[in-house]
């Protein structure tokens, strides 16, 4: 593959580099019983992540970005009908993360080849 289309298209945003000292890889993961609160949820998490599933997004983060990003979560999430997890996972594990297949790019990704 022509390297234009991996800075693109990246598999995966750990493969470039593990996160550094002050950035922790997080998977993110949801179960959210509305519909509506479903669509505000995953948009929150595309504007800090990567959807890697469905209802699962890998992001970089470093503490402060992750905060803001957990406070947002929280305030449209109802706890007595949603889960939502976030696995803090460090460099060190990050590095050692296995990935088989290929990730379907989320929705928002428009294309155009000519």
């Amino acid at each position: 593959m022509d390297d234009w289309w991996q800075q693109a298209f990246p598999l995966v945003p750990y493969q470039k580099k593990p996160p550094g000292e002050t950035e922790m890889l997080i998977l993110v993961a949801y179960d959210i019983a509305d519909p509506k609160r479903l669509a505000r949820v995953a948009s929150i998490c595309e504007d800090y992540g990567v959807r890697v599933q469905y209802s699962i997004f890998e992001c970089r983060l470093d503490e402060d970005h992750f905060t803001d990003f957990w406070l947002k979560l929280l305030e449209e999430i109802e706890v007595q009908e949603d889960r939502v997890v976030a696995y803090k996972i460090d460099a060190r594990s990050a590095k050692e993360t296995l990935t088989a297949g290929t990730m379907v790019c989320s929705e928002k990704v428009l294309c155009y080849l000519v």
